[in-house]
């Protein structure tokens, strides 16, 4: 008979953690009626949720239990009461002491001790029911089978697990909401973390300290194995996670028991080899005979353990390592790894080798992660490498291709692996499973592309491979030379020639010390050192990776996965490479420009690094007559080469080293101010020259290449700095006039005439935001922009393509700016002088873009299907009307333009969609962050001028209009998709949509007795497109104003004619009863055709839905739905809309809404 412990009572206060009363019967043999009894009145109250709890309730909680521990004196002398769950969630301080004292309760009465074990285990698993035991007396019972049931009963809401853990029949009684709710090793918080690892804790505690109290024999294990056998095949998943998880933290600890005894029989059988070859004089038989009873019965230990590993493993493991929780594979998967590794002998074999190779291909990253973390712990060790060539041969595909995993942990970890596997065995991976690694150092994410790069350098560049590579000992410079040239030989096989920057930073983390070497890297640049030139050209280009890469820090553009905070350390160590390269280049770039001055691309790298100077302490290490020489040799790479990197390189770097408050400053500017005065006087004279007494271009071509040299070097430094001083702008004007009056400018001195000229206007434009202008300086200027805007104007049609593009942009540029300056206008200094471009500039631009950019669908679709040489020209076009088009809507966006001029872009979203998707989708979005109910205006003129137009093309020919049809139905779609899914935020713009196209269609309509339908009466089913973003009673109110616009006899006719309608009128009413397919009609309005006949199964329609039953809102103050009441249609000036131009619409009038909590809304009436 068993004792029945004390019940674990939880007061549910909220300072307390969510855990359940659990208990057992005061009396060992319970009849069913009284344990059925029992455990319903038990379950009642168990079936109260679990209470949301802080963090800091849980900390209180966990204190006032520890300190209960801590004092189990109660003032009485009695001993409080502190159940196993309890020291559990308390930490691992007060573990060690409360299993000793359950040993010792167990030493006194195993049942009672034992039982309370069990509820541990049950209240880990978060139940809030009770447990009963009954004694199973016979083994040889038939009737136990049928008592091992899992059930439930709907009428109690309880649901019950009967199981045998002998000695006892345990019944477990739980509130039927456990299945889906939370428990403690799934609960969020550090809390439950902790007590994850105090839970794991716990079970390798009591069976280490078990096995030391001898307490350790096959009435506690079996019990327990039964119990956790039992539990982990429940059909709930908190019993499934939490039994599993302790049936191997207890097998691991039984692995930990069993070493021991190995240990042990393994000293025992050297003493006993000992004692045996000792002379026969000299051995005791007594002892020998004890040591051999001692190794007996070690062995016998280490057997059952053995056996109570198999049980489990075959028991529990077996049936969970596939379960359909992740969590719980993932555990089994883990622990696997960890017993292969500790008990080789037994689980490091094929037949468990296998579960972790089926394991690789889970759906769940976290289970796949775990099967390679242990399988880097099994190849990393020598001794067990013989014993993976099975499963190596078998799942070396799958290893490789999980470096393409799309979890980047789990890719990350199989390329570390396949790094232990290279460097254990070498002829496991082959040159070109090798190969496809390298290129991961040019993969997007960070830590997958460092890993290939520490992979790469250990297989290509490590002193070891390049030792045995050479002949004899190599010395450091033909070492770091031998590094070099492998770097430049892979990058140059990788064919990923626009890449070295990603290639530094993959290298950086593991190589670091290469790439900082920068004295090496130019002494090889300087004395050649065998280099061809190609090269060269890429070992500069990385040198200045590395300079940046030293100078910024990683990641690089697209490697970025947020902020990162850099430590005081870290921003020590980037400053002393900055102070350190400074000194270096400033000493050596001079040298290097000089050299390689008669290659454009190598000047324009070198050309590059000084901007990454430390230039506020270069002046410590440096001399001035460094500094000199290198802008004296910055200025000769100027002059000598025209070619755009080379000018735009140096134009950056003058302008970094001119900063003010630097000790370059007045050096770097003098520099500059010398070139820009030589390159102004040089333009006058060319100019007088190429000038006739008449005004025309008269030149001869090196007169004309050495202007448009000088142009280019002007634009590309006006570009960085402002050099209005100088007058460059003024010639350029010059340029700009002759050419406009008399034509012969070549188009490239025009196209960059117009980009000195345009960057002169955005450095007045900037100054005006940061200092006050006269009113005379501000007409002034005004007269400027306007003069340049119809220049710009005039060149749209000028017969180059490049200057038509120039004078595009320029225009674009010149009007976003004067927008921002509107903006940022200092609203004390007066009111600014606005310019607004005139309605004949506004239909150039407009004409320019439509024109430019959505040009020939067709030659795209040629272009794609031709050969891959044009791919590059494909691409690089579709770049530059990308440009274009961006350029027109930011005009839209900042309000230069009016919002209706974007209709016509609107119109060809879905014609253009993967070219150009992306940018018009941005400008819907901000036009309706400026006005949404202008936003919406621009829709709606845009469909219905897409549908008049398709009327006409109708009515002028025979041929259907079907398709054009369903893809205005379809950009429909496609706008009603971009209002999201807050309903509220733009239920006024919808509501003006619908209103709107009720008008367009219905204007002029009068009912008569043939009942004739309006011309437009198909536009309705493409209205019926936003029908599903308004909300309920938005719905019916816009139903209403349908049946009053188009009367009761349209609205209820039945004849084919009248099917839009239908459709339009059963997307409103929200049921499924309506045409489901909106093309089971022909689109053309004049020849009225019917629907197809699945279309007419819509005359029957549900009531409109009460209102104020709004799904999915949650605003309190809406619980009234508010009603649209809108203005008759009568009366009213009808709609106009062409399919030729835009015009603006008359701005309704609000809409009104009803607060009454009561809305009858089949009696609103309309306000005359």
């Amino acid at each position: 008979m068993i004792a029945g412990p004390a019940l674990a009572s939880w007061p549910s206060t909220q300072n307390q953690p969510p855990v359940a009363d659990l208990g057992s019967s005061a009396s060992t043999h319970h009849n069913s009626a009284g344990v059925t009894n029992e455990n319903r009145q038990q379950g009642t109250r168990g079936k109260r949720r679990l209470r949301e709890r802080s963090e800091n309730a849980k900390r209180r909680h966990s204190e006032r239990n520890l300190g209960s521990a801590e004092r189990p004196q109660l003032e009485n002398g009695d001993v409080e009461a502190v159940t196993l769950f309890e020291v559990v969630t308390m930490g691992k301080s007060a573990m060690q002491a409360v299993v000793d004292d359950w040993i010792a309760a167990y030493q006194t009465d195993r049942e009672t001790a034992l039982l309370d074990l069990i509820s541990f285990f049950i209240q880990c698993s978060g139940c809030k029911g009770v447990v009963t035991a009954e004694m199973f007396q016979c083994k040889q019972d038939s009737d136990v089978m049928s008592k091992m049931v899992e059930e439930l009963d709907e009428g109690s809401g309880l649901q019950y697990k009967k199981f045998l853990a002998f000695p006892w029949i345990l019944t477990v009684t739980w509130p039927l909401d456990m299945g889906g709710g939370e428990y403690p090793l799934i609960m969020p918080g550090p809390y439950w973390k902790r007590f994850r690892s105090s839970f794991c804790e716990f079970v390798s505690v009591l069976v280490a300290h078990c096995k030391y109290s001898g307490v350790f024999d096959s009435y506690l294990t079996d019990t327990l194995i039964s119990l956790l056998t039992e539990l982990s095949d429940s059909r709930v998943r908190a019993f499934r996670h939490t039994c599993t998880l302790a049936a191997v933290k207890l097998l691991t600890a039984l692995i930990g028991v069993a070493l021991n005894l190995s240990v042990s029989v393994d000293n025992s059988q050297r003493l006993y080899e000992v004692e045996r070859a000792k002379a026969s004089n000299r051995r005791v038989g007594s002892r020998l005979e004890k040591l051999q009873r001692k190794i007996d019965e070690l062995q016998d230990k280490k057997l059952e353990m053995e056996n109570m590993m198999d049980v489990i493993f075959k028991g529990i493991f077996l049936k969970r390592y596939r379960d359909v929780i992740p969590e719980i594979r993932a555990i089994c998967m883990e622990e696997l790894g960890v017993w292969m590794r500790l008990y080789a002998h037994m689980f490091f074999n094929d037949s468990y080798l296998k579960y972790v190779g089926w394991m690789l291909y889970d759906k769940q990253p976290d289970v796949r992660l775990k099967c390679v973390r242990g399988l880097q712990g099994l190849y990393g060790d020598p001794l067990l490498i013989p014993k993976l060539d099975l499963f190596t041969s078998r799942f070396k595909e799958r290893m490789l291709s999980m470096t393409l995993d799309k979890d980047h942990e789990v890719a990350v970890q199989a390329l570390r692996l396949l790094m232990i596997i290279s460097q254990s065995c070498d002829d496991i991976l082959s040159a070109e499973d090798c190969n496809r690694l390298y290129q991961l150092v040019f993969a997007a994410h960070r830590p997958l592309a460092s890993t290939a790069g520490e992979f790469l350098y250990t297989k290509l560049l490590s002193a070891r491979t390049l030792l045995d590579l050479a002949d004899g000992p190599p010395s450091e410079r033909d070492l770091v030379s031998a590094r070099v040239v492998a770097i430049l030989q892979f990058f140059r096989e990788s064919e990923f020639h626009q890449h070295v920057v990603y290639l530094v930073d993959s290298l950086w983390d593991s190589a670091g010390s290469l790439l900082k070497d920068w004295a090496s890297l130019t002494s090889l640049l300087l004395q050649g050192a065998g280099l061809s030139c190609a090269q060269e050209g890429l070992l500069i280009e990385i040198l200045l990776a590395s300079v940046r890469q030293a100078a910024e820090g990683p990641p690089v553009a697209g490697r970025g996965t947020g902020k990162k905070v850099t430590s005081a350390r870290e921003r020590k160590a980037q400053a002393d490479d900055c102070l350190r390269l400074t000194q270096h280049f400033t000493v050596t770039l001079p040298q290097l420009l000089s050299k390689f001055s008669d290659d454009p691309e190598k000047v324009a790298c070198l050309l590059r690094i000084p901007q990454y100077f430390q230039i506020d302490a270069s002046s410590a290490g440096c001399a001035e007559k460094y500094q000199e020489a290198l802008l004296a040799e910055m200025g000769v790479a100027v002059e000598r080469h025209s070619d755009a990197a080379v000018l735009e390189a140096a134009a950056c770097t003058f302008q970094a080293l001119g900063s003010e408050d630097t000790v370059w400053h007045d050096a770097a500017s003098a520099a500059r101010d010398q070139l820009v005065r030589r390159w102004a006087a040089r333009l006058g004279a060319l100019l007088g020259d190429a000038l006739t007494p008449d005004g025309v271009f008269s030149a001869d071509a090196d007169t004309v290449e050495e202007i448009l040299s000088v142009l280019k070097r002007a634009a590309t430094f006006y570009n960085a700095q402002d050099l209005s001083q100088w007058g460059l702008q003024d010639a350029a004007s010059r340029l700009l006039g002759v050419e406009r009056d008399h034509g012969g400018v070549p188009h490239q001195v025009a196209v960059v005439a117009l980009r000195c000229v345009c960057c002169s206007i955005l450095w007045r434009l900037s100054a005006c935001t940061e200092t006050s202008l006269s009113r005379e300086a501000a007409v002034a200027q005004r007269s400027q922009l306007r003069a340049f805007c119809d220049r710009c104007c005039r060149f749209l049609s000028h017969e180059q393509l490049t200057v038509r593009e120039q004078a595009f942009l320029s225009l674009c540029d010149l009007l976003t700016a004067h927008s921002y300056q509107l903006q940022a206008w200092d609203h004390t200094a007066g009111a600014p002088l606005l310019y607004t471009p005139d309605p004949k500039l506004q239909r150039a631009l407009l004409a320019f873009t439509l024109e430019h950019v959505f040009t020939g669908a067709e030659q795209d679709a040629q272009s794609r299907a031709s050969e891959s040489d044009l791919e590059t020209g494909r691409l690089e076009d579709l770049h530059r009307r990308r440009n274009l088009l961006a350029a027109y809507c930011k005009l839209i966006v900042h309000g230069v333009l009016e919002m209706n001029m974007a209709v016509e872009v609107f119109k060809l979203y879905m014609q253009y969609y993967s070219d150009f998707g992306d940018i018009i989708k941005e400008t819907l979005s901000r036009t309706r962050q400026m006005d949404k109910m202008e936003s919406a205006r621009t829709l709606v003129l845009c469909l219905q001028q897409l549908f008049l137009r398709l009327k006409q093309e109708q009515q002028s020919s025979s041929g259907s209009g079907f398709q054009s049809f369903s893809s205005i139905k379809e950009l429909a779609r496609r706008f009603s998709l971009t209002f999201g899914w807050d309903q509220i935020k733009s239920r006024e713009s919808l509501a003006m949509i619908h209103r709107d196209g009720i008008e367009f269609v219905f204007q002029g309509f009068v009912q008569q007795a043939e009942r004739l339908p309006p011309p437009n009466i198909s536009y309705l089913t493409i209205l019926s497109e936003f029908s599903s973003k308004l909300l309920k009673p938005d719905k019916k109110t816009v139903y209403n104003y349908l049946q009053k616009c188009a009367g009761e006899l349209a609205v209820s006719s039945k004849e084919d004619c009248w099917l839009p309608l239908a459709y339009y009128r059963a997307s409103l009413m929200a049921t499924a009863e309506g045409p489901e397919d909106a093309g089971s009609h022909v689109s053309s309005d004049t020849s009225r055709q019917a629907f197809s006949a699945q279309g007419s199964r819509s005359s029957s329609l549900k009531p409109a839905p009460v209102v104020g039953e709004v799904q999915g809102n949650k605003t309190p103050e809406l619980k009234s739905s508010p009603v649209f009441i809108w203005p008759e249609t009568k009366g009213r000036k009808a709609l106009k809309v062409t399919a030729s131009a835009a015009k603006t619409r008359q701005e309704p009038k609000r809409l009104l809404c009803a607060t009454d909590d009561e809305v009858n809304v089949d009696a609103v009436e309309v306000d005359p």
